[in-house]
């Protein structure tokens, strides 16, 4: 298990290097300098040129890239060019939100896409079976911000049950912090039960044909037993790697939710930092994204060994 960790750990480097470089690269081709808009449209050349020079933007960028990976390699995101805040700090403040949303909407989807890929699997082929892949298919193909919209016009503006917009700490007010939450989540979690559906029907229909579970059945065991002890139980092993791939897209990929439900989370944190060039924020926050998408891969590998001892790692 040690030897397994080490080498992941290895293969993350490189990964990280190049996400890096990337990362580095994307937020430098975008068009404009962070000095004008600190300075403000009307600043005088030299003004912005003494304002790039305190930035660090005056010289070549492979020094730059070179100055900010040591800062990196030494625990330090840098400071925002725009307000003076470090970039840690900014990180603190806007990670329990989309922490949050992403617990919401992870629970939401597995609410969703368990029974349903399991109803479909053991009724195939039936015309339920074509109803929950059809309902797959719809989540699947309706628009997150489309979704979240309606859902605000029909349970905040027209039932009046749940909050339109806005984020409140769970820990602060439990309650009140689940009433904002639900919406998002739901949002959010439809399109991900869309295809972890689709996955927990094909995994389930690859286990209910395996001898075992003809064996299973063969002995008189009740249907609810052999599904939920031994069919479910070797078909969700597959389903953590799918998991873990849509955890680390939600960490990422809430940007859009959290701006129709105005979640004060790192999807709006990076949107902000690139609207105002803040360079030094953007970069931060995509690294450390990418640094738990790898952790999370990771623990799945780990997972995996734990799980299924049939795993062999080369």
């Amino acid at each position: 298990m040690h030897l397994l960790v080490l080498r992941r750990l290895a293969q993350a480097v490189p990964v990280l290097l190049f996400a890096s470089v990337a990362i580095f690269l994307m937020i430098h081709l975008v068009p404009g300098d962070p000095a004008m808009v600190v300075l403000g449209p009307e600043a005088r050349p030299e003004q912005v040129q003494i304002v790039r020079q305190q930035m660090g933007l005056d010289r070549p960028l492979i020094v730059q890239y070179g100055r900010w990976l040591g800062r990196v390699l030494q625990g330090d995101l840098g400071v925002s060019f725009i307000n003076n805040f470090p970039v840690w700090s900014l990180i603190g403040l806007k990670a329990p939100a989309t922490l949050s949303l992403a617990a919401g909407a992870m629970s939401v989807a597995l609410a969703i896409s368990l029974p349903l890929g399991i109803f479909s699997a053991i009724r195939h082929p039936s015309p339920l079976d074509h109803a929950a892949a059809g309902l797959a298919a719809l989540g699947l193909s309706i628009p997150t911000f489309w979704l979240g919209i309606l859902l605000i016009l029909l349970f905040s503006l027209h039932l009046q049950w749940l909050p339109a917009s806005g984020y409140v700490p769970f820990l602060a007010r439990p309650a009140v912090s689940l009433r904002h939450l639900l919406l998002p989540s739901i949002t959010l979690g439809i399109s991900i039960s869309a295809v972890l559906t689709r996955f927990v029907r094909s995994a389930m229909l690859e286990v209910i044909h395996q001898g075992y579970i003809r064996t299973a059945r063969a002995k008189g065991l009740g249907e609810r037993r052999v599904v939920g002890r031994h069919a479910l139980k070797n078909a969700l092993i597959p389903l953590l790697t799918v998991v873990a791939l849509q955890v680390g897209n939600l960490l990422g990929g809430a940007v859009v939710t959290e701006s129709i439900f105005d979640i004060p989370g790192l999807g709006q944190l990076i949107v902000f930092a690139v609207s105002t060039k803040d360079y030094t924020v953007v970069q931060g926050t995509l690294l450390l994204l990418v640094g738990a998408f790898v952790v999370i891969n990771l623990l799945t590998d780990l997972a995996y060994a734990v799980l299924d001892p049939r795993v062999r790692y080369g």
